[in-house]
């Protein structure tokens, strides 16, 4: 068995490049940063 094969062989993890659309992780991250801005601003913690 080559090094080839056997990398070829092994199982994704789901590592970085496997990554999803990165368009919606970008829109889920900035929604969750809204937020607790307005939670941090509704509870006067700022």
């Amino acid at each position: 068995m080559t090094s080839a094969a056997a990398t070829a062989a092994r199982a994704r993890t789901g590592g970085p490049r496997e990554d999803g659309p990165k368009i919606l992780e970008h829109v889920l991250g900035w929604t969750l940063v809204l937020v607790i801005a307005m939670l941090v601003t509704q509870l006067g913690l700022l």
